[in-house]
C-alpha cells in the first residue's frame, strides 16, 4: 500500500520532524521506535543507536478492526513511542490505532524517505590547512562529503545529487563560489551530484582514470588525473590514484591535511573490492587496493587526516563529531592495515556485507547509461551504503 491509501485515522497523531528525532538521539535520549515495514526492509535498513530500542510490527497487524493482544504486548505502554514506516502513511495509521488503546505515541514525519533527507555538516576542527574543511553527514545511509573553502572559494568533493541546492545554498551563506564538484569514483550506493552542480555553473570533476569504465559524459566534465592540483584560494587540492575499491578510485589530499579517501579507507574499515569487477575479479582489486593503501595512504605523515565517503554504525566520531582520523592512529587501532598482503586479501574477502541496494542502476546512472529523475534517483540510493569490506568494525573497539 502506498502512503495516501491508508485512511486518516480518527485519533489525533502528533507528528514528529526527522531532525527533531535526530537531535534527540544526539542527546543521549531514550527513545522507542515502532518500525511498520516489512520485516526484510527493517532488517536490511533501520534507525539504529545505542539509546534506541527499535520494534518492528509490521503495518498489516493494524489493518484488522481488532488489533491482536499478541500485537500490542509487544508494544511498550509506559513510554511514548515513535512510530515509523517508509514514507508516513502507515505510521499515521498505526500510529492513531495505538491511541485509541492509550498508548502515547507521535509518527515521524515522512518515515525513512524524510530520515534520508537529513543531511548535517560538521567543521574539521583538526584541519590545518588553509581555509575552513567541513564534513557533510548523511545519517540515513553513511554517506559522508567535504567542502572545503578560502577567500571567496569552495570545492565539494563526493556531493550527493539529492542534495545539489544545499552546496549552492551553503556556498552562498558562507559568501563564496563553488567552485568545483568532485567525485572520488564512479559510486555504487548514491548517485553523485556532480553532474548536477556543473550544469548550474560549477566545474565538474572526474578522476581520468574511471573514464574507460564507461562514462559517457567524459568530455564533458574536467578529468583528475594523479598528480593533478585545484586551487581554492590558497588551499590547493591534488589528486591521488589509490586504485582498487573501483580501478578509477582516486583520492584527494586537502592542502596537505587531509585525504577524502572516498571508499578506499575508512575510519572503522576498507573498502569492498568486488562492486565493479563481481566476486572473479575481488582478490586481484583487494591486492591493488593493498598496494594503494601502503605506498599511497599509509605513505602520508602520521598526522595526516583520513576522511572516507562513508561511516557505519562501528564507527566512533572524533572528538570534533567528524569521521575523521589521523593515518597513525588508523595504522595503530586497525590490524589489516599492518598485516601482510595475503592476509589483507583472505580478511577482506571473507566478510563482505550484502551489496548496497540496487548498486547496478546506480553504477549505470552514475555512469551516465541509465537515466532517473530526481525523484527516481532518490529512491535507487534509500538503504545502507554498504560499501565496507567488513560488517564489523576492523579497529577493534
Amino acid at each position: 500500500m502506498n502512503a495516501e491509501d491508508f485512511p486518516t485515522p480518527d485519533a489525533d497523531v502528533e507528528t514528529i520532524a526527522p531532525e527533531t528525532l535526530k537531535s534527540r538521539i544526539d542527546a543521549g535520549e531514550d527513545i522507542t521506535l515502532l518500525d511498520t515495514r516489512m520485516e526484510s526492509d527493517y532488517e536490511e535498513w533501520r534507525i539504529d543507536g545505542e539509546t534506541i530500542e527499535s520494534i518492528n510490527v509490521p503495518y498489516f497487524e493494524f489493518l484488522e478492526d481488532e488489533v491482536d493482544d499478541e500485537v500490542l504486548e509487544q508494544i511498550p505502554d509506559d513510554r511514548e513511542v515513535t512510530v515509523l514506516c517508509a514514507k508516513g502513511g502507515a505510521s499515521e495509521f498505526a500510529a492513531g490505532t495505538l491511541v485509541d488503546h492509550g498508548y502515547t505515541v507521535n509518527h515521524l514525519e515522512d518515515g525513512m524517505n524524510g530520515w534520508a533527507r537529513i543531511y548535517e555538516s560538521v567543521e574539521v576542527t583538526d584541519y590545518d590547512g588553509a581555509g575552513t574543511l567541513l564534513q557533510y553527514q548523511r545519517p540515513s545511509s553513511g554517506c559522508l562529503g567535504y567542502l572545503v573553502y578560502d577567500d571567496g572559494e569552495a570545492a565539494v568533493i563526493d556531493p550527493l545529487r539529492a542534495f545539489t541546492d544545499r552546496y549552492l545554498e551553503d556556498a552562498d551563506e558562507l559568501g563564496v563560489d563553488l567552485t568545483y564538484a568532485i567525485d572520488t569514483h564512479i559510486h555504487a550506493d548514491h548517485i553523485s551530484g556532480v553532474r548536477a552542480l556543473d550544469a548550474l555553473g560549477v566545474e565538474g570533476v572526474i578522476p581520468d582514470a574511471a573514464v574507460d569504465r564507461g562514462v559517457t559524459y567524459g568530455d564533458e566534465l574536467t578529468t583528475a588525473a594523479d598528480g593533478d592540483t585545484f586551487d581554492v584560494g590558497d588551499a590547493t587540492i591534488e589528486a591521488v590514484y589509490t586504485p582498487g575499491h573501483t580501478t578509477g578510485m582516486t583520492s584527494y589530499l586537502v592542502d596537505d591535511s587531509l585525504l577524502a579517501t572516498g571508499d578506499g579507507l575508512f575510519i572503522e574499515s576498507v573498502a569492498r573490492p568486488d562492486l565493479e569487477e563481481g566476486d572473479d575479479g575481488a582478490p586481484e582489486a583487494a591486492r591493488m587496493l593493498y598496494e594503494s593503501l601502503h605506498e599511497r595512504v599509509l605513505a602520508l605523515p602520521d598526522e595526516t587526516l583520513v576522511g572516507g565517503a562513508h561511516f557505519s554504525d562501528a564507527a566512533v566520531p572524533a572528538a570534533d563529531g567528524t569521521y575523521t582520523a589521523p593515518v597513525g592512529d588508523l595504522v595503530d587501532d586497525m590490524e589489516a592495515l599492518t598485516m601482510d598482503e595475503d592476509e589483507f586479501v583472505e580478511l577482506i574477502l571473507s566478510d563482505m556485507p550484502p551489496r548496497p541496494a540496487n548498486y547496478e542502476d546506480i553504477i549505470a546512472t552514475n555512469l551516465g547509461q541509465q537515466v532517473a529523475d530526481d525523484d527516481e534517483a532518490f529512491e535507487l540510493e534509500l538503504g545502507p551504503n554498504n560499501c565496507a569490506a567488513s560488517q564489523e568494525s576492523l579497529a577493534g573497539d
